[in-house]
C-alpha cells in the first residue's frame, strides 16, 4: 500500500492577547526614545539660563544624544543577538531611566551632556531590541506585518510629538520635566517586560568581536556629524574630511565584517533576497522625511512668524493620517496587492508632497502642512512594508543585527537628506539675498531677520528667497524619491518573504 506525502511544515502561531499587550509595553519607550531626539527644541533656552554653558557646550547638549545613539545601534543589535534581547532590553531600560532623573537634576553642562551620553547608549539598546523582539513574538506574517506598521508609525509619531511636548512642559514647569516623563514609562517596561516579554537570542553567536565597535563607531560618526553640520555650516573643509575620514574607517569596517572568523555584522544577512534593497529603499525614505523637516520648521517660524511653540503645534497637524498610513498598506499587501507595488505607491505619495511643497510661496501655510502630510504619509507606507520585508527575509537569529542595520540606515538617510536638500536650499537663498545685503543676511535667514531693523524691506526679500530655496529643494527631492519608486519597482518585483521552516538551532533562539 503506498501513501501520499503530506506536508510537515508548521503554520506559524498566532499571536494572541499577551503578545498584542507587550507590544503596547514595548512601544513606550520606542516612543520616548525617539522623542529625545526632539525633545530639547524648546528646553535649550530655559537649560542656558540656569546653567550657563558655552556655546560647544550648549551644541553637545543638544547633538551628543543623537550622535552616540547612531554610533551604537549596530553595536547594541548585535550584542542583543548574544545575550538576549529582552536582557538587553531591560539593561538600557534602567540605564535610560537612571540617565534621564541625572539629566532632570543635572547643575552643570558638564553633567547634563555626560547624562545625555548616556540616554544615547540606552536608546541605542532600546530600538534594536523592540524590534527584534516584535520579529520573535510575531511569527505569522500577517500578524507581523501589522506589529511593524504600529512600531513604524509610533517611531515617527515620537519625534514630531518630542518638540511639542518639551514646548508644554516648559512652558508649565522647569526645564529637567522634560526628562522626568521617561521615568513611568521605563519603570512599566522594567515591571511588566520580565513577564510578558520571551528571551531569544542566537544560540550559536561566536565570540564577540570587540575590534568592530570601534570601527562602526569611527564609521559611523564622522559622517553623521559631517552631514548634519553641512545644512547650516556649509560644504567647508572641515566637514567633507569628516565624512571622508567616517567613509575609509567604513571600508574598513565592511572588510572586517568580511574576514572575521565571527564579524559583528553576518554578510550573510545581504545575501538574503530583498534585505539588503530594503535597507537601501529605507534610507531613501529618510532622506525625503528628514530633508523636508528641514524646510518646514524653519518655514513655519521665521517665513510665517509662529512662535516655536505655536509652529510645533502646527507641525503635529500632519502627523494625524499616518496612524491609518501603515495599516492601510498591510491590509493592501495582504490582500494580494504586490508588495512592490505599494512600496512604489509609497514612493510616488512622498515625491507627491515634495511637488506640493514646490508650489508654496510664502503665505501657503496650509499648502506646507499639506505637503508635510502626503511626504509623511508615504514614508510610513515605505517604511513599514520595508521593515517587515527586511526583518521577515533575515534569519530570527539574527533579528537584533536586522534591526540595528535597518534603524542606522534611517540615521544616515535623515541626515542626508538634510545636508543634500539644505544644501541646495541654501545654495538658493544665497544666490538670491542682494549682495549689498548686511553680511548675517547672506548665511541663513535667521541672520537676515536679526538685521532686518536696519534695513528696510529685508525681511521680505530674505523671505521669499528661502522659500525660493525650499521650492529648488523640494523639486530635488521630488525627483529624488521619483527615482526610488522607479527603483522599487525593479528591485523588489517578485521579492516577497519566504519563510524556511526552523532549524533545531532556531528554534533554540527562543527561551
Amino acid at each position: 500500500m503506498t501513501s501520499n506525502p503530506t506536508s510537515t511544515t508548521p503554520t506559524p502561531a498566532r499571536a494572541g492577547r499577551r503578545e498584542w499587550t507587550a507590544l503596547g509595553v514595548l512601544m513606550l519607550p520606542l516612543m520616548l526614545v525617539s522623542m529625545d531626539v526632539s525633545v530639547l527644541y524648546f528646553a535649550i533656552p530655559a537649560i542656558s539660563a540656569d546653567l550657563e554653558p558655552s556655546g560647544t557646550q550648549q551644541l553637545w547638549i543638544f547633538d551628543i544624544y543623537g550622535f552616540v545613539l547612531a554610533g551604537l545601534l549596530m553595536t547594541m543589535g548585535s550584542l542583543g543577538d548574544r545575550i538576549g534581547r529582552r536582557k538587553l532590553l531591560l539593561i538600557g531600560a534602567t540605564a535610560f531611566g537612571a540617565a534621564s532623573l541625572v539629566a532632570a537634576y543635572a547643575n552643570s553642562a558638564e553633567t547634563l551632556i555626560a547624562a545625555r551620553a548616556i540616554l544615547g547608549i540606552g536608546g541605542a539598546t532600546l530600538m534594536p531590541s523592540t524590534m527584534a523582539l516584535l520579529r520573535t513574538m510575531f511569527t505569522d506574517p500577517g500578524q507581523r506585518a501589522k506589529a511593524v506598521g504600529l512600531w513604524s508609525g509610533v517611531m515617527t509619531a515620537g519625534i514630531a510629538l518630542g518638540s511639542v511636548m518639551s514646548g508644554l512642559l516648559v512652558e508649565h514647569f522647569w526645564w529637567g520635566s522634560v526628562f522626568l516623563v521617561n521615568l513611568p514609562a521605563m519603570a512599566l517596561l522594567l515591571v511588566l517586560g520580565p513577564i510578558l516579554l520571551p528571551e531569544s537570542k542566537d544560540p550559536a553567536p561566536g565570540r564577540f568581536d570587540w575590534l568592530s565597535v570601534p570601527l562602526s563607531m569611527a564609521a559611523v560618526l564622522p559622517v553623521i556629524y559631517g552631514l548634519k553640520e553641512i545644512p547650516s555650516e556649509g560644504w567647508n573643509v572641515g566637514y567633507v574630511v569628516s565624512i571622508t575620514v567616517g567613509l575609509l574607517f567604513a571600508v574598513l569596517f565592511v572588510h572586517r565584517q568580511r574576514t572575521a572568523a565571527s564579524p559583528m555584522i553576518d554578510p550573510a544577512l545581504f545575501r538574503g533576497r530583498g534585505f539588503a534593497p530594503s535597507v537601501a529603499l529605507n534610507l531613501v525614505s529618510a532622506f525625503g522625511i528628514m530633508g523636508s523637516a528641514y524646510f518646514t520648521t524653519q518655514y513655519l517660524q521665521s517665513v510665517l512668524d509662529k512662535s516655536a511653540l505655536e509652529a510645533a503645534l502646527w507641525a503635529l497637524l500632519p502627523s494625524v493620517p499616518i496612524g491609518a498610513a501603515a495599516p492601510i498598506a498591510t491590509t493592501l499587501v495582504q490582500r494580494g496587492v504586490d508588495r512592490a507595488r505599494v512600496v512604489t505607491a509609497g514612493f510616488a505619495i512622498s515625491s507627491g508632497g515634495f511637488a506640493l511643497m514646490a508650489l508654496a510661496g510664502t503665505d501657503s501655510m496650509w499648502l506646507v502642512l499639506a505637503s508635510c502630510a502626503v511626504l509623511a504619509v508615504g514614508g510610513v507606507i515605505v517604511m513599514s512594508q520595508i521593515m517587515d520585508l527586511a526583518m521577515g527575509t533575515a534569519p530570527v537569529e539574527r533579528a537584533g543585527t536586522a534591526s540595528s542595520l535597518m534603524e542606522t540606515g534611517t540615521e544616515f538617510g535623515g541626515a542626508l537628506g538634510m545636508a543634500v536638500l539644505g544644501s541646495i536650499g541654501t545654495a538658493i537663498y544665497r544666490h538670491e539675498i542682494p549682495a549689498s545685503a548686511p553680511a548675517p543676511a547672506h548665511e541663513t535667514l535667521g541672520g537676515a531677520l536679526s538685521v532686518a531693523d536696519r534695513v528696510p524691506g529685508l525681511a521680505a526679500v530674505a523671505r521669499d528667497a528661502f522659500t525660493s530655496g525650499m521650492q529648488g529643494a523640494a523639486i530635488a527631492g521630488a525627483v529624488v524619491l521619483a527615482g526610488a519608486a522607479t527603483l522599487t519597482a525593479v528591485t523588489l518585483r517578485r521579492v516577497s518573504v519566504r519563510e524556511a521552516p526552523k532549524t533545531p538551532e532556531a528554534e533554540k533562539a527562543t527561551v
